[in-house]
């Protein structure tokens, strides 16, 4: 177990710019078009008010409404197909259904007994795909000329948390079991082990190079993981989203999610207390804390290039439905990345 290296470093909030119209009940996840040819960025955001809306974001950092896809219960996860063109999304509806950003044209392309808790698109030698993780301890792989799953993953329990990089999935379940599988064989477990942390999984988030991922978890707590065993002197985990110590007593917080940035590798931290944080997992060193955003920060994502890091600012059930309050900020934010905000640390220790 090694800490981070501690840093006095204290990030600003000046420059950030709101979305207009924002969804009408609490940001369950958050997702930029990756298409690096496609000069515009667009956001797509999920909700617990049954929609997922897709804005433009214009070049004054401002963004537009564009789109939206209607379901039939609570949006928890969504996801870009790699070309930008569609949407993919899941929810209570127990289905995900995939919003055409041309045509407008919404289809719903997966089924599950119980809600679909995540939804990730990959491709399997060029063909589009999704996987679907949901309550029904299930992950289904879907190809969308077909109705039916092309393949189906029973797990343990419960998906809470799922991500997709590369060949590499990994899935957070009830019960702190966190599932390793390579998609060039969907459906086996290539490694399942317990998390390293002591509570319940919030959040699983692949490395940009897919040579692990990081866990974070509802004490305030991340690890960081590699896949291969020979990189397990790599592993350590880390205190995070924490109150000062008052006499005995620390206050905790719930790791909401987890972002990577796509060119540095370095990465995001951000929870109900409210604050995000820049990290850097090789040098263990924090690069940047934020201040209090004035609500729990539900979800997280970087653009394609790492210029923008936008987050959801909402109430995130943690202290069950009496915590919620009509007055409770619900806001999408985008924050401009300073060239060194995400910048790695040079790191003396590197072989």
């Amino acid at each position: 177990m090694a800490g981070f290296a501690a840093s006095n470093t204290l990030g600003d909030l000046k420059q950030d710019v709101e979305l207009g119209s924002p969804p009408e009940d609490s940001i369950s996840d958050l997702c930029f078009n990756p298409n690096p040819t496609d000069p515009k960025d667009f956001l797509a955001v999920a909700s617990w008010d049954k929609k997922v809306r897709i804005y433009e974001i214009l070049p004054n950092g401002q963004g537009q409404g564009k789109l939206q896809m209607e379901h039939d219960g609570p949006v928890f996860s969504c996801d870009f197909f790699k070309d930008g063109s569609k949407v993919i999304a899941g929810g209570a509806d127990k289905q995900a259904k995939v919003l055409d950003l041309v045509s407008g044209q919404t289809a719903q392309v997966a089924q599950h007994d119980a809600p679909v808790r995540c939804v990730r698109y990959f491709e399997n030698n060029g063909t589009p795909m999704a996987v679907t993780g949901s309550w029904d301890k299930t992950v289904k792989y879907w190809d969308f000329r077909s109705p039916q799953p092309a393949g189906v993953l029973p797990c343990q329990e419960r998906v809470y948390s799922m991500d997709v990089r590369d060949n590499l999935l990994v899935v957070g379940t009830a019960d702190r079991y966190i599932n390793v599988v390579n998609l060039k064989e969907p459906t086996k477990f290539y490694k399942t082990m317990q998390s390293p942390l002591k509570w319940q999984t919030r959040v699983v988030s692949c490395f940009t190079d897919s040579q692990g991922f990081a866990i974070g978890s509802i004490e305030g707590r991340c690890a960081i993981q590699y896949v291969e065993d020979k990189d397990a002197s790599l592993n350590f985990s880390f205190k995070c989203h924490r109150d000062p110590p008052q006499g005995n007593v620390t206050n905790v917080h719930a790791v909401n999610d987890i972002s990577f940035h796509p060119q540095h590798g370095t990465f995001s931290t951000a929870g109900s207390d409210g604050t995000f944080h820049f990290w850097d997992k090789d040098a263990k060193h924090r690069l940047k804390g934020y201040p209090n955003v004035g609500g729990s920060i539900t979800s997280t994502k970087f653009n394609k290039t790492g210029s923008i890091f936008a987050y959801a600012i909402s109430y995130d059930w943690s202290r069950g439905f009496q915590g919620n309050a009509s007055t409770y900020p619900t806001k999408v934010v985008l924050h401009p990345v300073q060239q060194d905000e995400c910048k790695p640390r040079p790191n003396p220790k590197k072989r």
